[in-house]
Formats: C-alpha cells, sequence, structure tokens
C-alpha cells in the first residue's frame, strides 16, 4: 500500500519531521459490498465514511455495470471527494472502497486507491490494506514479463500479479490464488470484478477484514476493515474474513476457499489498542471494553497517588477510565480536543510557537491548576507530542503530572502497514524509562507490561502480531526493506 522506496528530497518541506504525527499512523480502510439493486456507490461511501480514521489522505470508489467500471479517487477527506453528482455517476452491482493514509512524501493521487488494472476477463479494481515486503522481487517479475507499472504502490503490484495470471488463462479465483502466493506481507484486499467481489486475507491476517449481510430474498454482502463500516449502513457482522481466506461473493451467494495450507493468526495488536475504533467489535466485544481493561491492568501494575485523572482525547480515554475505575482516582476532562483540526504542513510561526500554539488540545486550567494528575495515553512514539502536552498541563497549574502509556514501549518500527518511525526516532528503542520521563519532563511514567497487554485480550497471546514492541517479526523483513524505512526516514528529515 505505501510506496516502498525512498522519494526525493525535494519532495519533502524542511518541517517535514516536526509535522508528522506523533503516533502509529493505520495506512488504510477497505470496504467492498455486492447488492445488485441497491445504490452500491452511496452504501460505499457511507462505509468510507465511517473508515475515514483509517486514512485522511485520499480516498476513492470503483463500481461494476456489467463489465463497465467507474472509478473516482481523489486527494482529501471522503466527504470532499465526493458528492451527490459524483455519486450517481458510479452506477452498477457492486463496489469496493478504499481511504488512504500514506507516507511523507508520497502523497500523490496516483496512488490513491482502488487499483483498476485491466484483464481479459474484463478489469478489475483492488483495494488494499497492509504492506508486502517482498516488492522488490514482485515488482522485478512484474517488469521483467512487461507489466507497465503507473505508480510505486505494492497495491498495483497485487492487482497486476492478478492480471497476469488471468491473461495466461486462469480464472478469476485460480489466478488470484496464484498471485497470492506470490505476496508476502500484510494483505487485507477487497476486490471487484465484473463477476462479483472478492474479500481476502493473508496467510496471518495481520490486518482485519469482516464479514456483513443486510437485506433478504436475496441476502446482501458486505466487506469492511471494521464492524463500524457495517453498522453505518444498517448490516449485520456475520464473521471475520480468517488468516489465509477468499471469499468470493457473486450472484450466487458466499464461497469461501482457503488458499494457503498453513495459516498463522497475528492479528496486529495495535489494532485493538489504538487504531480500530473504540465501537468496532473485535474478539466478541467492543474495543472500547478491551482499552477499559487495559486501563484496570495498568493502575494495577503501576499505582499512584494523585487527584485527577484524564486521557489524551481520543484514543486515550478509555484506558484513563479503566485506570479511574480500578484505582478510584477520579476521572476528569483536562484536555479539550479541536476535533475538526487535521493534518496540516503550515508551519506556525516562530512567534506564535512561543506563544504555545495549541491546534488540537488545550487544556481546562481551572480543573487542573493545583492538582496531582496522572494523564494516560496508549503510546509514546517519539515524544515530542507528550513532551509539549506535559508542559502545557504544567502551565495550566498541575502541581505533579505523572504518565501511565496502556502498551509497552515501541522499540520497533512496522513493515506490515502501519507508518511508524525508523528504530532510531522511536525515543523507547533508545532511551530507558527513566530517560524518557526525564525528557518529556512528567514526575513519573510507566508502560503497561508485554504480558499484561496480551493477557487483557482474553485470547491466545500467540495470535497477535506485537512486533512494534519485541522486534519479533512473524513474517521475515528483508534486510533491504528495513534499509529503505532509515533511508525515507532520513529524507524526510
Amino acid at each position: 500500500m505505501i510506496p516502498n522506496h525512498p522519494f526525493s528530497a525535494d519532495e519533502h518541506s524542511a518541517n517535514a519531521s516536526e509535522a508528522r504525527p506523533d503516533k502509529p499512523e493505520e495506512a488504510c480502510g477497505v470496504f467492498g459490498i455486492y447488492a445488485p439493486e441497491e445504490d452500491v456507490a452511496k452504501l460505499t461511501y457511507f462505509g468510507l465514511y465511517a473508515l475515514q480514521h483509517r486514512g485522511q489522505e485520499s480516498a476513492g470508489i470503483a463500481t461494476f455495470d456489467g463489465k463497465q467500471v467507474h472509478l473516482h479517487k481523489e486527494m482529501g477527506l471522503v466527504s470532499q471527494v465526493f458528492n451527490e453528482s459524483i455519486l450517481q455517476h458510479l452506477v452498477g452491482q457492486l463496489a469496493v472502497g478504499h481511504t488512504r493514509y500514506s507516507t511523507t512524501g508520497s502523497s500523490r493521487v496516483v496512488n490513491a486507491q482502488p487499483a483498476v488494472v485491466a484483464t481479459r476477463l474484463g478489469s478489475l479494481a483492488l483495494a488494499h490494506n497492509g504492506n508486502l515486503v517482498n516488492t522488490e522481487e514482485l515488482r522485478s517479475e512484474l517488469l521483467r514479463r512487461d507489466c507497465n507499472l503507473i505508480t510505486t504502490t505494492d497495491s498495483e503490484m497485487i492487482a497486476h500479479a492478478i492480471a497476469l495470471e488471468i491473461n495466461e488463462g486462469q480464472d478469476w479465483l485460480e489466478g488470484s490464488i496464484r498471485a497470492f502466493h506470490k505476496c508476502l506481507g500484510a494483505f487485507s484486499l477487497t476486490i471487484a470484478t465484473p463477476e462479483g467481489i472478492m474479500g481476502v486475507r493473508d496467510p496471518n491476517g495481520i490486518r482485519p477484514l469482516v464479514i456483513g449481510t443486510f437485506g433478504s430474498n436475496p441476502v446482501r454482502y458486505v466487506l469492511a476493515s471494521e464492524t463500524c463500516g457495517l453498522d453505518i449502513i444498517g448490516a449485520e457482522y456475520l464473521r471475520d474474513v480468517e488468516p489465509g481466506e477468499l471469499v468470493w461473493i457473486t450472484e450466487e451467494g458466499l464461497a469461501s476457499f482457503h488458499w494457503t495450507q498453513k495459516p498463522q493468526r497475528k492479528l496486529c495488536i495495535f489494532e485493538m489498542i489504538y487504531f480500530a475504533r473504540p465501537d468496532s467489535i473485535m474478539e466478541g466485544e467492543s474495543l472500547y471494553t478491551y482499552r477499559l481493561r487495559l486501563g484496570r491492568r495498568l493502575a494495577e501494575e503501576a499505582p499512584v497517588e494523585a487527584d485527577i485523572v484524564i486521557g489524551v482525547p481520543d484514543s486515550g480515554i478509555p484506558a484513563a477510565i479503566g485506570f479511574s475505575q480500578e484505582s478510584g482516582i477520579p476521572y476528569a476532562e483536562g484536555l479539550i480536543k479541536n476535533r475538526y483540526v487535521g493534518r496540516t504542513f503550515i508551519q506556525p510561526t516562530q512567534k506564535m510557537r512561543e506563544a504555545g500554539i495549541r491546534m488540537k488540545l488545550n487544556p481546562l486550567k481551572d480543573v487542573l491548576a493545583g492538582k496531582r494528575i496522572v494523564i494516560v495515553d496508549d503510546s509514546i512514539v517519539r515524544g515530542t507530542t507528550s513532551r509539549k502536552l506535559v508542559k502545557a498541563l504544567r502551565d495550566a497549574g498541575a502541581t505533579e503530572v505523572h504518565m501511565r502509556i496502556s502498551s509497552p514501549p515501541v522499540t520497533h518500527p512496522c513493515f506490515y502497514g502501519i507508518d511508524t518511525d525508523s528504530q532510531d526516532q522511536l525515543i523507547a528503542a533508545t532511551k530507558s524509562v527513566e530517560e524518557i520521563a526525564k525528557q518529556i519532563d512528567v514526575d513519573s511514567l510507566a508502560y503497561l507490561s508485554w504480558e499484561g497487554m496480551l493477557k487483557a485480550t482474553g485470547e491466545d497471546p500467540n495470535s497477535f502480531c506485537s512486533a512494534c514492541f519485541t522486534g519479533d517479526y512473524p513474517i521475515p523483513v528483508p534486510e533491504m526493506v528495513k534499509r529503505s524505512k532509515l533511508m525515507l526516514e532520513k529524507v524526510a528529515i
């Protein structure tokens, strides 16, 4: 999904590193629907609207009316990219959609999805969540077979790999399965064809994908990255697409194919901690409930004497409430978030910085003044935001600031579809907890243990990928791919 080679320096502003959010960023959200006689474009629009948190830089929808494909994609939020007039021209019986987050330098409309590629059986439209780790080998094979690659994304490579198999005589299913066997890494896909749509997960199921239904006689099927994408259109959750599974949805209904012999579930644990919406269901419960448990366990592992507990909006709030419930320390809103601020590359002036510009979070002075504060967040990546937050709390009159993090220290980059810094930019990879506490100027700092994080899931701890905390990557990452992330980071800085 993300381009896998560094961009030239002139594609980055001098302040690119400062402009980067101090959080891991999700790569994208995917959606698919098979619903003849329904307005599939509008349903897809609302599905993407619910998945907007998974990517805010571009959005796209492709619909199929028989063999005729209709596509619209552009930079911007879902509500900016589409309007009633555009949606009316996206006619058909089935659709796939995509919301994208990209790394600095790759925010271009040419990389927006879905990726559409022609085949002998008609076009296919592919939306991808995740990242491959064998892109160089796959790209070389595609170029050797005379593929016309327009972008640098691994998503387009997957689409072309399928097209090659189709053009050599395979049908949609066999051609797609052959192509998937050439893809190493994380991929959850929705793929539209003239005959139907596919939902696919890699053998480890690192990124999520769910199936929903609505209507009757016949039943309509929906695919989405999260259950919140089903809820918004009134679809009922049926089940997850399993690791290593392909579901094929046509006029005959839903068929399932397990295309790999040894699936081993490794769902990204950060989906549960941070990425997915708190109202989405994973492991049979809302992620809000899981995040409450993280906060309760954090209070057990790292108690502290304080007057109030506050959370960093929005992702730190459920854990902060759990911490309050377990510790008995009252919960309060101490930070107000401006929810209408997106990413901006317009840098404030030095005078504005000195005045303490707070574009996204502003402290409530009358709540914080004279209080010993516990502030709960889901993660610390570089520490830049944490340091600014702590300063803002102290400026508002907090007498003590104790930070609690509802996940372990992030010490390793992700190569499976999350935009994280290179390892030398991750504060916990180069500093001890005590050194981090000193750098961000808190009275105390504690992280949730790795064991506590996994135990709170209530599931087999071996069924999650937690490589960003341990460096234990379930899919081997070539050294060249690791170096490319480091090079990209240096160019951005």
